[in-house]
């Protein structure tokens, strides 16, 4: 059986992360591409496209959530993703246990005793007159019926879990900083959330593992479970096997991959690319060493923003006091300044937001 090595793998991954070279999809296909793009800092994925888009112009995913192809919603991990219209649609019913258990599990002691069917009913109910409102008014209309549980963790349990939710705009557009009003997902879609087959098969965990392989293959099953938080895959994963192919990397594990999926030659060259806080390509993986080093894992969910150098998390970055700052992990070649650089100069152009200087650090 072929082994892949982790520069092999990292290939792999940034190839179909749009990451070795910019595509010229549209924004709608590349967030269906990506299965979404985590989004609960809300401008973070305008930088996520721009890395991964030729000619990417902030208006094109404005367009796309204001014209409802694109939402914002909690779904993979409990955590709030940008996910195409399509795809919520087909996916959400697949995530209700986990987003459930996910949230009776953090909160179990301010839950205890709480008929979360009853609260879901009443929840719809108040969403039923479709009117968009904030966490707070949504608990505000059933707090005197359910008295116990803190406020946020009612909150929490109704908008992360039981209801399935849109946050609309102006939320998650450039620049802006508006709050959160929800919505339910039927309502502002005007389409239903696709039921799961009575059968109890699993088309939707099949579908997820052929479209996770090919944005984020080749992969083991414990990396597609840490990035949708799903349980119950194996089935899927079963029922697709024969038409998939597998490896091995360097640590034995077995890595699944569609047969016609990139893999690009280790020793293809890979350019600086700037990422956002709690990007895709780190946190779609449980084994995350194709991307980043031991030493570094914690950035990827402290919120800092990351340097792509030869493919790898090789500095941070952040944008303060008019300063575009780059703080490397390790002292980088002369060659690897000036490409980083010049990928900053054209990240300050994109931003367009008064960045006067690049600071890039050269002690570490």
């Amino acid at each position: 059986m072929t082994v892949l090595d982790a520069r092999a793998l990292n290939r792999a991954a940034l190839a179909r992360q749009h990451l070795l070279k910019r595509s010229d999809t549209s924004v709608s296909e590349a967030v269906a591409h990506l299965c979404g793009l985590q989004a609960q800092d809300p401008q973070e994925p305008f930088t996520g496209l721009w890395s991964r888009l030729s000619g990417f112009e902030p208006q094109q995913l404005d367009d796309a959530l204001t014209g409802r192809v694109v939402v914002r919603t909690h779904l993979m991990r409990r955590t709030v993703h940008l996910v195409t219209a399509d795809d919520v649609l087909t996916w959400r019913a697949r995530h209700d246990t986990m987003l459930r258990q996910r949230v009776l599990g953090t909160y179990r002691r301010e839950l205890a005793g709480i008929d979360v069917d009853e609260v879901a009913a009443a929840g719809r109910a108040v969403m039923a007159d479709q009117q968009p409102r904030t966490m707070t008014e949504l608990v505000q209309a059933l707090e005197d019926r359910w008295p116990g549980p803190p406020r946020r963790v009612l909150g929490e349990l109704l908008i992360a879990a039981l209801i399935p939710m849109a946050q609309l705009p102006p939320r998650g557009l450039w620049r802006q900083t508006a709050g959160v009003r929800n919505l339910p997902l039927s309502t502002w879609l005007e389409r239903d959330i696709d039921p799961l087959p009575a059968d109890g098969s699993d088309p939707v965990g099949q579908q997820l593992l052929r479209r996770y392989l090919a944005a984020y293959g080749p992969a083991a099953s414990a990396d597609l479970r840490a990035w949708c938080g799903l349980a119950g895959l194996p089935a899927a994963i079963k029922a697709a096997r024969e038409e998939l192919i597998v490896f091995r990397d360097e640590r034995g594990r077995e890595l699944l991959d569609l047969p016609d999926a990139p893999r690009p030659h280790p020793d293809t060259s890979a350019p600086v690319r700037f990422l956002p806080a709690f990007d895709n390509a780190i946190l779609g993986y449980h084994d995350r060493s194709r991307i980043i080093d031991a030493p570094h894992l914690g950035l990827s969910v402290a919120g800092h923003r990351t340097v792509l150098v030869d493919g790898r998390v090789t500095a941070t970055w952040t944008v303060r006091d008019h300063q575009l700052h780059i703080s490397p992990l390790r002292p980088l070649t002369a060659l690897e300044q000036e490409a980083v650089h010049t990928e900053a100069q054209d990240l300050t152009t994109f931003l367009d937001n008064d960045i006067e200087q690049i600071q890039l650090d050269t002690e570490n």
